[in-house]
Parts: C-alpha cells; sequence; structure tokens
C-alpha cells in the first residue's frame, strides 16, 4: 500500500491486511464482504430479496423494532440485552430471520450496542449515510433491507471493522437450537 501524498509504504496497512487475511483463516470464516449488491451466503449462494413494502412489517414486529428496522431510528445505548450476550450461536435479522453474525465475530465495544467485526459474508448490504452531515457506512440486512446500524474502520482485527449494531433489530439464536425459518412478507 502507497501513501498517496509521500509514495511511502503504509506499513500500518500492510500489517492489518495481513492480519485481516490470517483471522480470515482462522477465526470467523465469512470474512468481511458487506459490499452493497453483493449478496452471496456461505456457499456461494445468493441471498434472495424480499420484496416487501415497510409498512408491511408493522403487523410482526414491535414498534421499536419498527422505528429501527424500517425507520432508520436508534436504540438508546446500553439498552438491549444482546449488548451482554456472549454466549455461542447465531444473531439473525429480527424481522427476516436472515443470519447476520456469527457469536464469534462479537466483541465488546464498549459503546453501548452489540458490535461485530465481520458479518456473514452476503448477508449484509451497505449504503452511504449522510444524516449526520458527515458521511457514515449504514448496513442493513441484505433480505428484507432492515437497517441495523452503522461500520466504522475502529474495530480489532482481523479486519478493523466494528459493525455497531442495533441490539432490538437482531435476534439471538443459542447454539444447538434450530435456526428459524425465513419469514416471509407479512402482507
Amino acid at each position: 500500500m502507497t501513501h498517496v501524498l509521500t509514495g511511502r509504504i503504509d506499513r500500518r496497512g500492510v500489517l492489518r491486511t495481513m492480519l485481516a487475511f490470517a483471522g480470515l483463516l482462522a477465526g470467523c470464516s465469512h470474512g468481511d464482504s458487506a459490499v452493497a449488491g453483493d449478496a452471496t451466503g456461505d456457499k456461494g449462494d445468493a441471498v434472495a430479496k424480499l420484496d416487501c413494502p415497510h409498512e408491511a412489517w408493522k403487523k410482526v414486529l414491535r414498534p421499536a423494532a419498527y422505528a429501527v428496522l424500517f425507520e432508520e431510528d436508534t436504540e438508546r445505548p446500553f439498552s438491549s440485552p444482546l449488548e451482554k450476550e456472549h454466549g455461542n450461536g447465531t444473531f439473525v435479522c429480527a424481522a427476516c430471520a436472515l443470519p447476520l453474525f456469527e457469536s464469534k465475530c462479537k466483541f465488546d465495544s464498549g459503546t453501548g450496542w452489540p458490535s461485530f467485526w465481520a458479518p456473514i459474508a452476503g448477508h449484509v448490504a451497505t449504503s452511504r449515510d449522510f444524516k449526520l452531515i458527515y458521511p457514515r457506512t449504514e448496513y442493513h440486512c441484505a433480505r428484507c433491507g432492515g437497517h441495523q446500524g452503522h461500520v466504522f474502520d475502529d474495530g480489532p482485527p482481523p479486519t478493523g471493522k466494528r459493525y455497531c449494531n442495533n441490539g432490538i433489530a437482531l435476534e439471538f439464536v443459542p447454539e444447538g437450537t434450530a435456526l428459524p425459518a425465513l419469514r416471509p412478507c407479512p402482507v
């Protein structure tokens, strides 16, 4: 990696890349592929986008969950029990039940929201958000489009990313428990 202005090698960038590669081989098997439009699952299978009007989700979601997932609200920090969830399992979208994160990719960021260093490959999509004037990267469930949170570049190795998630936008499924069936559009 070359620093654009000076032409110097960015050693930290090279080290981050090497650590990310090593971590992907040894740690969370899904990597950091939350790229808008990238909707492939673990085995390369496409995540079918659920064409469902946001209003339809009001029938099955609590009002606070609907506000976060489909009105892009934010829950209060330290208000979600999932922030302190340290069991083994999978975190799924609270609207459509698509698996989004594995517990082995969760870490305590100290921010008051559940945080992860990598999503399940292809299960989140990103977009730019200018609600606070400066640009941020917002991420959504790749299947239903429900708002999950924002991704920042201050996370731990191997990715250096922090997927800061609204706990109310997730449900935790303990290891050994069957994942719920994907929820169809509630129309």
